[in-house]
């Protein structure tokens, strides 16, 4: 698999996984450590990849590249709870607000409900933009349930 890297508007993209029937190992890019200050992220390679089951832990793709985005507020050191994996489509409609698709979106009728602190408050924040928009993006919002801690998270989260 390769690993490459850029910096997100928001967020960090830390690197793009792609799935490979050899195995999944995570191989630094050239240049990884001069462009983040959290290259200490590609530790937790092989747990996001446990964890998300090789899928977009955003709209379930699978069989695509998939990105560690590091959700803001992006802490001072690498953690592994501010990292979300989620594939090409999901990252540029974080990242371009303009470009966002709010039929791709409906899949979060499953993240919001997340056991992942990260997934869910990204989830819930792309709600909040889609909502602006679309009624059913409103009536998910009006379900969701957000444990104190990631209430506070979801006020200092801008995507």
């Amino acid at each position: 698999m390769d690993l490459s890297s850029s910096i997100a508007n928001k967020g960090a993209v830390v690197g793009i996984l792609e799935n490979s029937t050899e195995g999944k190992d995570l191989k630094m890019a050239r240049g990884h450590e001069r462009h983040h200050s959290h290259h200490g992220l590609s530790i937790y390679g092989k747990e996001l990849i446990r964890r998300c089951g090789a899928h977009c832990e955003m709209c379930d793709a699978q069989g695509v590249k998939l990105h560690i985005f590091e959700v803001p507020p992006i802490p001072t050191e690498a953690d592994l709870g501010h990292c979300i994996m989620i594939c090409q489509t999901c990252l540029d409609q974080i990242e371009h607000p303009k470009k966002t698709d709010p039929h791709h979106w409906r899949c979060l009728t499953r993240s919001m409900w997340s056991t992942v602190p990260a997934v869910k408050v990204t989830a819930l924040a792309m709600l909040q933009r889609i909502s602006r928009k679309e009624d059913w993006a409103t009536e998910l919002l009006e379900q969701s349930y957000l444990e104190p801690e990631e209430s506070e998270w979801m006020e200092e989260l801008e995507l």
